[in-house]
């Protein structure tokens, strides 16, 4: 990687706080998910996050 390259630049980034994906990252990394290879695959990320979550929430109820 050149010294001066951004990482993740010419990537996409979903943008939790505007709900707008993002080629590059332009916002706080706080504020980031990614980086995807495309932007279609960062459109869904929160589709993901929510899965996942919900995926662990129900094997946390298994446990008990």
């Amino acid at each position: 990687m050149a010294a001066n390259a951004i990482p993740g630049e010419g990537q996409y980034w979903y943008n939790i706080g505007t709900g707008q994906v993002e080629k590059g990252p332009q916002s706080d990394w706080s504020q980031l998910l990614g980086p995807y290879r495309t932007e279609a695959e960062a459109q869904e990320a929160m589709a993901k996050v929510q899965a996942r979550n919900e995926a662990w929430d129900e094997e946390d109820e298994d446990e008990d």
